[in-house]
């Protein structure tokens, strides 16, 4: 006996994708196996997730542009290389300090 016809829509995926659905969540939803979303959604699962992470990075500039510190300096170090040890040549010797 065949199968059932899985009526399942790409776009439906990518939005459970974008709120941080994981492949077996998405499945159980379509009442399908795991293989099924991650081998014949990829495009979509992809695609959701970039979108879930755009808006994560969104949320976060805005919270650090209100001026919460801790943000400002985990996108800092995140986004920029920062650290919080001192400044280091190229060398990795400190750097001389010279008031003129």
């Amino acid at each position: 006996m065949a199968r059932p016809k899985l009526d399942i829509k790409g776009e439906e995926v990518q939005k459970l994708a974008s709120y941080g659905c994981t492949n077996t969540e998405i499945a159980d939803y379509f009442n399908c196996s795991e293989g099924t979303i991650r081998n014949g959604f990829y495009e979509y699962l992809t695609k959701g997730r970039s979108i879930k992470k755009l808006r994560l990075r969104q949320i976060q500039w805005q919270i650090a542009e209100k001026g919460n510190a801790a943000m400002a300096i985990w996108l800092g170090k995140n986004e920029l290389g920062q650290s919080d040890g001192g400044l280091i040549a190229e060398d990795n010797e400190p750097l001389a300090w010279s008031v003129d």
